[in-house]
């Protein structure tokens, strides 16, 4: 456990303390699908460089059709409104995990304009 905690600390200083937080959440609800290296999974595209990408448009992921209908771009107002309900956002979209609390959403968002 200190081990993971002294790596997590080490990973994270450089970090404002919003993508701190931001970081933390995405490694326990989003990084099981999606990575921040610029390299998509077969589970879900990488999340580097989201933040003001057209929606549906990272390299290297098949995309449903659902998602591929939305059009526009993820702003924050999309990013939040995704995660917060994805079937809602963009019916027939495969992602099924949704960040229920607004200020996790906020955290995580802070924390991918943070790769950009």
């Amino acid at each position: 456990m200190r081990l993971v905690l002294a790596a997590t600390l080490a990973l994270t200083a450089g970090l404002p303390a919003a993508a701190q937080d931001g970081q933390a959440l995405y490694n326990t609800q989003c990084k099981t699908c999606h990575t921040v290296t610029g390299v998509s999974s077969p589970a879900g595209p990488s999340l580097k460089g989201v933040a003001g990408r057209k929606i549906a448009a990272a390299p290297g992921f098949a995309f449903s059709s659902g998602l591929k209908a939305k059009g526009g771009t993820w702003t924050d107002a999309n990013l939040d409104a995704y995660m917060a309900a994805p079937s809602t956002f963009a019916p027939g979209t495969r992602m099924f995990a949704r960040v229920a609390q607004p200020q996790a959403r906020a955290a995580i968002i802070g924390y991918l304009k943070s790769l950009n």
